[in-house]
């Protein structure tokens, strides 16, 4: 495995772990979680637009723009807000766990949309998804822990969507992903997201710290994280990338920790530890069938 590569990746993984932390810091001084997404957006945007530019990849063939356009209202719009009501009503660790069920959604949908192929590996680890989130959603209640739940219901939804709509980036990358480079596709994608959210807030004044926090969505966040992991992947195989890309919740749960105080009880813990389990095992599915199929199932079977 290239250790240039990895380091780009675990550089990407980190400042995705960012999001749900510094959103917190707007969200607490009274910014509309939707208006964070909005700036977020804005100002991603500028970034992505001079990348494009500067390696002169600004055309796009307008017979694909309406797959973009439907890409910025679920990759952008969807996406970016229902992540930060999922950081409002749930806190950030929680968010990005939910996040994490993206493969899940990634299996079925590949399922159902594209023909593929529905194996032993994919149906566990989406039942272990759904076992994962019962867990750190309502397992004090099914547990009988007796701690009381901290967040709402419509929060989970939020990070379940946030979830199910990043998981359609797999489904936009079998298409118009593999057609343009990524600065193009945000050139295009993230001003129409940003257009699609600006009716569902109103502007609030900002202090400094909601500004710089906003700003490091966009800029470390979004546009770098994206241009890093991209980086990474010239040096590693995907597989490879998607399993590294696993610490972001972890990272995102420590963050919470250190400046919010976020905490799960025993629960929640064991249902992310579920959750990421079930991610180890889509991404590397091709490894665990040849496994299984050459006898690692136990120790002593290729003796017998």
């Amino acid at each position: 495995m290239n250790i240039k590569g990895c380091i780009f990746v675990i550089c990407a993984a980190i400042m995705w772990g960012l999001i749900g932390p510094i959103s917190k810091f707007p969200i607490e001084q009274g910014v509309a979680p939707l208006e964070n997404a909005f700036w977020r957006a804005v100002f991603a945007w500028m970034l992505f637009a001079v990348h494009a530019c500067r390696i002169r990849a600004v055309k796009i063939d307008i017979k694909d723009l309406p797959q973009i356009i439907g890409f910025g209202f679920v990759g952008v719009t969807i996406f970016y807000g229902s992540y930060q009501l999922a950081v409002e009503d749930v806190g950030a660790a929680l968010a990005s766990v939910l996040l994490y069920t993206a493969p899940a959604w990634v299996a079925f949908m590949s399922w159902l949309l594209l023909g593929e192929k529905m194996t032993t590996v994919k149906i566990s680890a989406m039942l272990i998804t759904i076992f994962g989130v019962a867990c750190v959603s309502l397992g004090p209640q099914i547990f009988g822990t007796g701690t009381k739940m901290t967040f709402t219901l419509p929060g989970i939804i939020f990070g379940l969507t946030s979830g199910f709509t990043y998981a359609l980036y797999y489904i936009y990358g079998k298409t118009i992903f593999s057609r343009y480079t990524t600065p193009t596709i945000f050139l295009y994608a993230l001003p129409i997201g940003a257009l699609c959210l600006l009716p569902t807030f109103d502007f609030s004044p900002k202090t400094g710290t909601s500004w710089a926090s906003i700003i490091a969505l966009a800029v470390i966040c979004t546009y770098g994280a994206y241009s890093v992991y991209y980086a990474g992947l010239k040096w590693l195989e995907p597989t490879a990338a998607s399993v590294i890309a696993t610490i972001e919740p972890v990272i995102a749960a420590i963050l919470a920790w250190l400046w919010w105080n976020e905490s799960f009880d025993w629960t929640g813990y064991i249902g992310s530890a579920l959750i990421i389990s079930a991610v180890l095992m889509i991404v590397m599915e091709k490894r665990i069938e040849e496994y299984f199929a050459s006898g690692g199932l136990s120790p002593f079977s290729k003796r017998v």
